[in-house]
């Protein structure tokens, strides 16, 4: 007879996810670190039960704010390389939806997070209840509904028997890399209390094991054929060659063949950025050595890239007619992208495969002596852009210099939206395959602080910068106070340039005229701060700022440095392209001029097929 255990569903769910495990390589861990929640009627009786009773099994941390706690999920699992994660849990209703934006971040960045919700009542027995959408077409419908779309898997559980094969399929997708992304489970909240006799080894210790797979052998050698045929090839790094760990295979391919190596936002750190085959950012945020090399690529290996918007300059910087891409991912449908030649493949085991196939092969000494000339003019341009100004206040390169030089080789920069992105990608020295935390593929306002709590709590030895504009900050930044409270050490730089410092430069570019880009503060955000719990210090030249960062990084306790900015002193150009449509006609001369523009730079826009 098969050996039952009573539980609720809601406990079942705690017992099962305490008990999975991933591995990789031999490397084995504990897949869920904790569950983040707060706790309201649709929940509390539930998973908040359910967390009481078996807390040491999967540890519990509230956070302030729904959104942000998904946020601090996805800074986790990404500094885990998504081997590890957590789940969050909120009530229903708008508990429930504010992590909607979360769940969207996490599955466009492919990062595994386990959303569970509280739901309305399965039983309907009193309904409609509190915070139920009454969708007149069905009963069936709750504001859940809204994750559908925003989430790798969903699922509502409306009966206790659907649990087990619900669970086996979220684990299923949370440690695929290539179909990973956020996962949701509503729970009516009936449910999540009933009472169900559930088989023992449903809370057996599971292991799922991450498989490398290679790359198909006929395959390989036709992209060997392409790459020893290149007179001018180019790898194009992203994310992917970070999450598989195949740092040390890039450079040791890069070192053989003497291919150059640029990065996208998630490939930042891929290689060191002193190593001799790194040309730095690609794209419309990247450095004019590795646009130039893009311009003129015959080949181009992309390794673990989805080829965004911002990697290609809106297709436009990979400029050669006839230019080949051979494209090695885990994901098929990235692998298949501008008509490339499909490695569908772990990126280490692909570059091992292809590193064998091109054995004594290099490019010529010609190419190389033109990568390490275009390098070393760019770092000449980055050196300006660092040196101190004598400005009151420092622009923003200056700044970011000073947090480079002031954080150590393995610290951690986070970073997510408006112009500081940007300037981070091109000008940022990675010492560290996971010293660059940028959140580009959503691009989200107020990420920064959120996801340094999650990168902090995964990397306890590594200093942790945010680095996080007045804007971004007004967005979100209740998590400081679970930064304080549960004593996780940030070091926040608050740059304050007094309005929406991207924003207003694209509009201006567009010939908006910077509409609704520019606000005084009528408070004090260095002041918000401090009533937040965070220990505060004030800088408004570079000296300060560098005398006030290192007093932060020796400092036991989360510090936030506000410093002013000087936004009219922009980084170096990328010379390179973003596609933001302008105005086909208008009375405004500065929208005119703007399209004239536009139209000028659509020229250099290819298929790429």
């Amino acid at each position: 007879m098969t050996e039952t255990v009573r539980l609720t569903v809601a406990q079942a769910v705690v017992r099962f996810l305490a008990n999975q495990w991933t591995e990789r390589d031999g490397e084995r861990q504990r897949f869920f670190a904790g569950c983040f929640g707060i706790f309201g009627h649709g929940n509390v009786a539930g998973l908040g039960q359910a967390l009481l009773e078996y807390g040491g099994e999967l540890p519990y941390r509230a956070a302030r704010n729904e959104q942000a706690m998904v946020h601090a999920a996805v800074g986790y699992a990404r500094a885990h390389d998504r081997l590890r994660a957590f789940a969050c849990t909120t009530s229903v209703g708008p508990g429930a939806t504010n992590m909607v934006t979360g769940a969207a971040l996490a599955t466009i960045n492919r990062i595994p997070v386990l959303l569970l919700p509280g739901d309305v009542f399965a039983t309907r027995v009193a309904n409609p209840v509190l915070q139920e959408l009454e969708d007149p077409r069905s009963y069936d419908v709750s504001v859940n509904d809204c994750f559908k779309p925003v989430s790798r898997f969903w699922d509502r559980i409306n009966r206790p028997e659907q649990l087990p094969s619900a669970l086996l399929a979220a684990m299923r997708v949370l440690t695929d890399p290539a179909e990973t992304g956020a996962v949701t489970l509503a729970l009516p909240q009936d449910v999540q209390a009933e009472a169900h006799d559930w088989p023992a080894e449903l809370f057996a210790e599971r292991v799922w094991r991450i498989a490398r797979p290679v790359p198909e052998p006929d395959l390989v050698a036709e992209a060997a054929a392409l790459l020893r045929g290149a007179e001018r090839p180019l790898i194009v790094a992203g994310g992917g060659a970070i999450y598989a760990r195949a740092t040390a295979e890039l450079a040791e391919f890069a070192e053989a063949t003497g291919i150059p190596v640029a990065e996208t936002q998630a490939g930042k750190g891929a290689l060191a950025w002193d190593h001799p085959a790194a040309v730095g950012a690609i794209g419309a945020t990247g450095t004019t050595a590795a646009n130039a090399l893009a311009r003129e690529a015959d080949v181009v290996l992309g390794v673990g890239t989805r080829y965004s918007d911002f990697t290609t300059a809106s297709r436009s910087v990979f400029a050669r007619p006839g230019v080949r891409f051979v494209n090695l991912n885990v994901a098929a449908p990235d692998a298949v992208k501008h008509a490339g030649l499909p490695l569908t493949a772990d990126a280490r085991s692909g570059l091992a495969a292809l590193r064998s196939a091109l054995a004594g092969h290099t490019v010529a000494a010609s190419y190389r002596d033109e990568i390490a000339a275009r390098v070393a003019r760019w770092n000449e341009a980055v050196d300006r852009a660092y040196a101190p100004s004598g400005g009151t206040p420092p622009a923003q390169p200056e700044i970011i210099g000073i947090v480079n030089e002031v954080s150590g080789p393995r610290d951690v920069v986070v970073c997510a939206a408006g112009s500081m992105p940007g300037d981070l990608h091109k000008l940022w020295r990675t010492r560290d395959p996971k010293g660059y935390h940028v959140e580009y593929g959503y691009s989200c306002m107020g990420y920064e602080i959120a996801g340094g709590l999650g990168v902090k709590l995964a990397a306890p030895d590594r200093e942790v910068f945010v680095m996080v504009g007045d804007g971004s900050y007004l967005m979100m930044a209740q998590e400081l106070v679970t930064a304080v409270a549960d004593g996780i050490k940030l070091v926040v730089v608050l740059v304050q340039n007094h309005g929406f410092a991207s924003i207003g430069n694209l509009s201006e570019s567009v010939g908006a005229q910077r509409l609704g880009t520019r606000f005084e503060l009528p408070g004090d955000l260095a002041a918000n701060a401090a009533a937040l719990g965070a220990d505060v210090l004030r800088a408004t030249t570079a000296e300060e700022f560098r005398a006030a960062l290192v007093k932060a990084r020796d400092s036991a306790r989360t510090t936030v440095v506000h410093v002013e900015t000087d936004v009219s002193v922009g980084a170096p150009d990328s010379e390179a392209w973003w596609d933001v449509p302008v105005a086909e006609v208008s009375g405004l001369e500065s929208t005119t001029r703007a399209r004239a523009r536009y139209e000028e730079d659509r020229r250099a826009q290819r298929p790429l097929i």
